[in-house]
């Protein structure tokens, strides 16, 4: 018989999940940094207990918004490159509830992160306890179902015993790179605090290998065949990339090869900006010189890419009647996309098997002065928006739509005193970013655009911005995840006035943990990217913009609500600034790299003026009949694009 000990659940667990380890390349590392908690009657007695009195290696942070606290748990695994995580744990009911956004979050940008939700009395006996979801056709059922949807795996431990067989699941998907993302693991409260004798070798040191996939010898034939009979390819560089670390023998062989590539939103950054093969980002939100190229390429290459519609344009940017796909991912499913040439494997490993059989080809691209071109346009573009002024009456900004322009710009300086653009202060931002090798992060709002658009990246692995969910919320909390993945780099969170009111939990914990992070707030009065979306697709401003309740009409049409977000962070101890000008923005960046607390710019920019859209387009759901004669026609210009558009 094998010796055990004799553990509660919640003790076993604790103690399971100091003996985890990650391997990759032959580097070890503990998989489990630490936990995430905000502790209710659900959890404190019993998850809370064990880590009280043996926590072993885990350290133990308090959040102070669940789904907050989650992001900030992403933002980490994330920045690490999926090589070491968080869990997080929180009660049962709107504790659980709050983090099912979050689990989302990670599963949709296949991020690994361990939830801990409490949940009711497996026995019953008390039923209902407080926050308990009643549903009299299934009484097993409480909030933490909400999480079967949006977790990779799912599990609820009802005895003891299950434990065993639960975790060993979770670290097979947690440690899944074509497979990752969320985890549950939900602990009614009774359970949490039983005991149970355990073997021994349950808490055996494990290390989880994160094996390189290699490409069979099929697949690379087939990859040559259809390489060696296109002349102008592009690659993709996908998130796999980053996860693979395989930026430099993807680099290499786009210099090989002379193939240019552009950038989707998790693989920005892993390749500096200036190099020669790189238009940067692609697609909906992309820039001039992908999506110039990307409309002639005869072969796109996609390597670890998930082919969203913000990369494909809704499957319509790749515009050449000849075109075809190679895609390299470890997961099997995201290789049959496109119904593309399949090469199921490790980015880095896929690449130098390619590479080794084409180089006897002597194949290369037929490109001349094409590349070249493209990129001199993208820089020539990105350097008039850095330097963009507001220039008076009858000034026309970036989104040149329906908005009365020089009566709203009026209004917004009379309130905030500012004329500053989106994109100069953007410009001004990057430029100093760039200097001193900080790490941007970004989420939602129209600053992933302007950022996969327009980011100038100096320093590889300095660009994070979450765009498989596109989280309001996500900006703030996971810049803390990252500074304490990289608590030698300064932070800076890209972030609009919307997504900050959505949720900004953890700044008050940066404070706390002494983790410094600068916040970049943009405020235009307005959730800006989908005022410009309902306004281009025929509607009005309806909703969007954030103005006071008309008594007259009774809508939403009154003046502008202004916001004093520096005098907010202020309140949680930050040091805060206020920009209204290019001078005092400069002179906010130049102190705020000066402090050791985290910091808030309030900066002030007019509305319409984020950097534009290129050669792109965007399948939105458009009504096809309406009272709105512009809506009409917006309709029928989508059946015109559409008929542009790949089927499948």
């Amino acid at each position: 018989m094998a010796n055990t000990v004799r553990l509660t659940v919640a003790q076993a667990l604790v103690k399971f999940l100091n003996n985890q380890y990650i391997e990759f390349d032959g580097k070890q590392n503990k998989m489990f940094k630490g936990i995430f908690t905000i502790f209710g009657h659900g959890n404190v007695v019993g998850l809370g207990e064990a880590l009280e009195n043996d926590p072993g290696d885990l350290i133990v942070h308090q959040g102070r918004n669940e789904q907050g606290m989650a992001h900030a748990a992403m933002g980490y695994a994330k920045q690490k490159r999926r090589k070491q995580i968080y869990a997080c744990t929180s009660s049962v009911g709107p504790g659980a509830a709050n983090m099912v956004t979050a689990a989302a979050t990670a599963t949709a940008n296949c991020i690994p992160v361990l939830f801990l939700p409490g949940d009711v009395y497996a026995t019953r006996q008390p039923d209902p306890v407080l926050q308990q979801m009643e549903q009299p056709h299934d009484l097993s059922i409480s909030t933490n179902d909400a999480f079967r949807a949006v977790s990779k795996y799912w599990d609820r431990i009802t005895r003891p015993e299950q434990l065993m067989s639960a975790c060993i699941n979770a670290m097979r998907v947690l440690t899944d790179p074509a497979d990752t993302g969320a985890v549950t693991i939900a602990l009614p409260q009774d359970v949490e605090g039983e005991a149970y004798d355990y073997p021994e070798y349950f808490f055996q040191k494990r290390v989880h290998r994160i094996d390189r996939r290699p490409a069979t010898k099929a697949m690379v034939e087939d990859a040559i065949k259809l390489i060696t009979a296109k002349k102008k390819p592009m690659l993709i560089c996908g998130g796999g990339v980053k996860y693979s670390e395989a930026w430099d023998t993807f680099r290499e062989f786009a210099h090989k090869y002379n193939i240019p590539f552009g950038e989707t939103q998790a693989g920005k950054g892993v390749i500096v900006w200036d190099d020669p093969m790189n238009l940067n980002g692609l697609g909906e939100t992309g820039c001039i010189a992908a999506n110039e190229i990307a409309k002639e390429a005869d072969l796109v290459i996609g390597v670890g890419t998930r082919y969203t519609d913000f990369t494909t344009s809704s499957k319509w940017i790749f515009q050449n009647p000849e075109v075809s796909f190679l895609n390299i991912n470890v997961s099997e499913f995201h290789a049959y996309k496109l119904d593309g040439v399949q090469v199921v494997a490790d980015a880095k490993v896929a690449l130098e098997a390619i590479d080794a059989e084409l180089e006897k080809t002597g194949w290369k691209s037929s490109y001349t002065t094409e590349i070249a071109a493209a990129k001199a346009k993208y820089v020539a573009e990105t350097d008039r928006l850095y330097n963009l002024e507001y220039t008076g009456k009858d000034f026309v900004p970036e989104i040149d739509d329906a908005l009365d322009t020089d009566k709203v710009y009026e209004e917004f300086h009379n309130i905030t005193g500012s004329y500053l653009t989106q994109s100069r202060a953007f410009g001004i931002i990057n430029q100093f970013v760039a200097k001193n090798g900080g790490v941007v992060v970004g989420a939602s709002g129209s600053l992933p655009g302007d950022l996969q658009r327009g980011w100038r990246v100096y320093n590889p692995n300095t660009y994070h911005v979450e765009y498989g969910f596109s989280c309001m919320g996500y900006e703030v909390n996971a810049s803390l995840g990252v500074k304490m993945a990289e608590p030698d780099k300064e932070v800076y969170t890209m972030v609009g006035d919307g997504a900050y009111m959505m949720l900004h939990s953890e700044l008050p914990t940066s404070i706390q943990e002494h983790k410094k992070i600068n916040v970049m707030l943009f405020d235009n009065m307005t959730f800006g990217c989908i005022n410009n979306l309902e306004i281009e697709h025929g509607m009005g401003s309806f909703g969007t913009e954030f103005r006071f309740r008309n008594e007259k009409t009774g809508k939403l049409d009154g003046g502008f609500v202004p916001v004093d977000f520096a005098m907010n962070a202020a309140s949680y101890g930050c040091k805060t600034y206020k920009a209204t000008t290019v001078e005092e923005l400069k002179a906010a960046l130049e102190d705020a790299e000066k402090q050791t607390v985290s910091t808030l710019i309030d900066i002030k920019v007019l509305p319409k003026t984020m950097l534009h859209g290129y050669g792109h387009w965007w399948r939105v759901g458009q009504p096809q009949v309406s009272k709105s004669e512009t809506v009409r026609k917006a309709y029928e210009a989508l059946k015109v694009e559409l008929a542009k558009a790949r089927q499948y």
